[in-house]
């Protein structure tokens, strides 16, 4: 069973910066999609970011120009980077990654912006 675990979470200002990391287990294979997703305390889980395998991304529009997702393929990590923090990004943030019909999910790293 692939886990993916996420990390760099914590507590920012608003107006910091944050990077967070997600690493599987497994490296013996490649993941199509990668992506971050966030919910916020009452609110549904959201797409953040998401990058496909050949380096298409996409954003959530509240975190362009904001936040930048990036991946290395070769140890199936997949980063993102967050400046410009707001107090609204506070969440836990989880990854996501796909490959061939199976979803996978950590369990989420929390991120709290102080305003």
């Amino acid at each position: 069973q692939v886990q993916l675990v996420e990390s760099g979470g914590g507590l920012v200002q608003a107006g910091g910066s944050l990077r967070l990391s997600c690493a599987a287990s497994e490296t013996r294979f490649s993941f199509g999609s990668m992506a971050w997703y966030r919910q916020a305390p009452g609110k549904q889980r959201e797409l953040v970011a998401s990058m496909t395998s050949g380096g298409t991304t996409n954003y959530a529009d509240s975190v362009k120009g904001r936040f930048t997702i990036s991946r290395d393929n070769a140890k199936n990590m997949v980063y993102l980077r967050m400046n410009s923090l707001k107090p609204e990004d506070t969440a836990d943030y989880y990854c996501w990654a796909w490959r061939l019909g199976m979803n996978y999910w950590g369990t989420g790293t929390l991120v709290t912006v102080s305003a």
